[in-house]
């Protein structure tokens, strides 16, 4: 049986700098505040909150004085600066630089646009990104899920369309199109791609993983909006292709008869965990 971890999956650099700088305080400190779960995935989430790290919501945010509080990659809105200012907190910035500089745009759009410009950002309502794009716009800015949510546009007033840096680049290819098509002819509309190229340029190294392999374990964590579009771009050109959380959730059944098994993840995967996913197959399949 030959077994393949994809050397493409794994974290992205944005996730590596947040680890590596709440290990960094983990190792001098021993504690440390993280807004949230520092990264999608439950593993690595228990691994550093075993060496430490204590993972907080914005409402215990509030009542915090005096510490250290490690803000994740996905990056957080004005607020929440303004409220660990208020509360003498030190903040750790781990905003991944794509997502700040994306911020920086939709602010500075929101801060010029022409009376009753929408601005629209295509992303998941509520995701720790897109509350932090909108947060920008002191919360006026209007996201769109998919297709169907663009009834809530106004046609008739002009668009600014931004995209949620780990959304598909079909998904805003089909956004763009639908907006074009609606749009009235003396309206304005204006479309940024701020898909993140480090995640969108998975998608083809990862359909072409999937295909040279007879199985796909995909691991991912249940909260990865990252993962459940590229499990989506696996399963696309491998049907046997199943998503994961860890080595527990494998059925051996999937593996009975196959010769070629790969693995591979999100860009909130670590690599140690698709690593125990491989040992956990070579166990369940001792004579391959």
């Amino acid at each position: 049986m030959r077994i393949e971890i994809d050397r493409d999956s794994g974290f992205c650099n944005g996730v590596v700098s947040a680890i590596r700088k709440a290990e960094d305080e983990l190792d001098g400190a021993g504690k440390l505040y993280c807004l949230g779960d520092i990264v999608h995935n439950s593993d690595e989430v228990e691994r550093l909150r075993k060496r430490g790290l204590v993972t907080i919501t914005h409402d215990d945010l509030k009542s915090l004085h005096g510490v250290k509080v490690l803000l994740r990659a996905h990056g957080e809105p004005p607020s929440t600066y303004r409220l660990a200012q208020g509360n003498d907190i030190n903040i750790i910035d781990a905003t991944c630089p794509v997502v700040l500089h994306l911020q920086r745009r939709i602010k500075a759009s929101y801060d010029n646009r022409k009376p009753g410009e929408q601005i629209v950002i295509y992303g998941k309502r509520g995701h720790a990104e897109v509350n932090g794009l909108v947060g920008q716009t002191n919360g006026e800015a209007i996201v769109v899920e998919d297709l169907d949510g663009l009834d809530r546009l106004d046609y008739t007033k002009d668009i600014i369309l931004y995209s949620q840096t780990t959304k598909s680049l079909h998904g805003l290819s089909d956004m763009i199109a639908e907006i074009e098509r609606r749009k009235s002819p003396e309206t304005s509309f204006r479309y940024y791609d701020t898909i993140c190229r480090q995640v969108a340029n998975r998608v083809p190294q990862l359909r072409k993983f999937a295909s040279k392999h007879e199985v796909i374990l995909f691991v991912t964590g249940k909260k990865s909006s990252n993962g459940r579009i590229l499990y989506g771009e696996c399963h696309d050109v491998n049907p046997r292709t199943y998503a994961i959380t860890n080595p527990d959730e494998i059925d051996a059944q999937w593996l009975d008869g196959i010769e070629s098994i790969g693995i591979c993840g999100a860009t909130s995967t670590p690599r140690w965990l698709m690593e125990t996913v491989k040992e956990r197959v070579k166990e369940l399949c001792p004579n391959g």
